[in-house]
């Protein structure tokens, strides 16, 4: 289970990033590719920033299809579950994949101090 790193090295770098200040919310962008399923990268959060400075903080996966596009006809498609990197188009296997392998963090959302001494979270 991959995810268990994977959550290591974000709460890392969303640490560094956050300094002392309250994460509320981490948000990922992940690549049909990267094989993650989402459910247990949720689960391997919890565990991981349990007793931490993130302990609480969401985690929002944003998932991002893996997509070719053809080198001969230009067509660009999502790929099935298949993963068969044939042109869907002209069935030529010159193409590329143009998404799928992302694994982003897009945002970190901060408590706002100024909120939590007037009494809100």
């Amino acid at each position: 289970m991959h995810e268990v790193s994977l959550c290591r090295s974000l709460a890392a770098a969303v640490t560094r990033a956050a300094g002392e200040r309250r994460v509320e919310a981490v948000e990922v962008s992940i690549g049909g590719l990267r094989q993650v399923v989402p459910d247990a990268m949720a689960h391997a959060w919890t565990f991981v920033v349990r007793g931490t400075t993130l302990d609480g903080a969401a985690l929002r996966i944003t998932s991002i299809p893996a997509a070719i596009t053809c080198d001969d006809c230009g067509a660009t498609t999502e790929l099935g579950p298949e993963l068969g990197f044939d042109c869907r188009s002209c069935g030529s296997g010159h193409t590329r994949v143009t998404s799928g392998e992302e694994f982003t963090l897009t945002a970190i959302d901060i408590c706002d101090p100024a909120r939590v001494t007037k009494g809100e979270s």
